[in-house]
């Protein structure tokens, strides 16, 4: 496959600047971005990973997790290797940080047929930061709205605003990931990242464009599971997102170059879900924790239990035509018509 310029960028002299994601790394001729998969070859920056996949599976949707998108649906994932941020505990660094352009040449074309044989409601990208594909996704998604199937990324929310502009009126749903509750020392030290304001920036913007988001908190013991800073994270969502979004607490689990920290104790996950409950948050569920009563969705009015949910499964569901809650009548916020998990889907 011919390598494919890219489509957010600036020249000069001496140089071409990166506009995909918030580090918008300036790079010399010869040279690669702070992603490894984007190169400026004779003054030009090229995409090296477009169409490169590395992975493709059918997932359950819930697995982004998006629980409140199309619940029990099926989500056709791909990604390519490689990432712009260097997480210390990265489950999927073994792409994610690959120094081989490594993958399946992939057409946007044959990836949506991929999705139409599966009969997957949307397609993911995902396991990787889809952000520094952004050409690739762009393209496979609007196909694929032509051929009415939805799109959602899993992000750490490093999008530029152009990059958002780019690719929005194809994008239907986005799950986009915090680590450590936000500290700031954690982003800085375990992931390389100096500033979390392009998350922040991310949100709002997709907020304000219409795309469905869901948020999750990966807690980290000993480096990120301070409670002042779940609280100060669970008060920007409430005051900018709304208290009606989606929030997954993720148990982490040692991996990579962290290997020496143990994993979450259910205790903290459950502390931290009352703390984003009491701090205001209606949709508050444990992530990494199979069997939980709180997988499943329950009306914050009167408590009725309307999706029950075992791991990435849907057992059941008991919601009105209008996704409304049968006993109190409450408006539930679910885009699509929610249905049990089909059995077909491999975990």
């Amino acid at each position: 496959m011919k390598l494919i310029e890219a489509s957010l960028y600036t020249r000069s002299d001496t140089e071409v600047e990166c506009h995909v994601c918030f580090r918008r790394c300036k790079i010399r001729p010869g040279s690669l971005g702070f992603c490894r998969v984007r190169k400026n070859m004779k003054g030009r920056l090229y995409s090296l990973n477009y169409g490169k996949l590395i992975a493709e599976n059918l997932d359950p949707i819930e697995k982004k997790p998006l629980f409140h998108f199309y619940p029990g649906s099926t989500a056709y994932s791909v990604a390519t290797v490689g990432c712009n941020y260097k997480c210390s505990f990265c489950c999927n660094w073994n792409i994610s940080q690959s120094a081989e352009i490594a993958g399946m040449e992939r057409t946007p074309e044959q990836v949506v047929e991929e999705a139409v044989s599966a009969k997957a409601t949307s397609i993911s990208y995902t396991y990787t930061e889809p952000t520094i594909n952004i050409e690739f996704v762009a393209k496979t998604a609007k196909l694929a709205h032509e051929r009415g199937i939805k799109n959602t990324v899993v992000t750490n929310g490093s999008m530029t605003p152009e990059a958002l502009d780019f690719v929005h009126p194809y994008l239907d749903a986005a799950t986009v990931d915090f680590k450590g509750n936000g500290n700031k020392e954690f982003y800085l030290k375990k992931m390389g990242v100096p500033s979390m304001d392009h998350i922040y920036e991310t949100l709002t913007g997709m907020k304000k464009k219409g795309i469905h988001v869901e948020v999750t908190d990966l807690i980290v013991p000993k480096y990120g599971e301070s409670v002042r800073d779940l609280v100060n994270l669970v008060h920007w969502i409430v005051n900018e997102l709304g208290r009606e979004t989606p929030f997954h607490l993720l148990r982490f689990f040692p991996s990579y170059l962290m290997l020496d920290v143990p994993a979450t104790p259910l205790r903290l996950v459950e502390e931290g879900l009352e703390v984003a409950r009491r701090e205001g948050l209606e949709y508050a569920y444990a992530g990494n924790v199979p069997g939980h009563r709180t997988e499943s969705t329950y009306c914050p009015k009167c408590g009725e239990l309307l999706i029950s949910r075992h791991g990435f499964f849907v057992d059941s569901v008991k919601l009105t035509d209008s996704n409304s809650c049968p006993k109190c009548g409450r408006s539930i916020p679910i885009v699509g018509t929610p249905t049990a998990s089909p059995v077909s889907v491999l975990y």
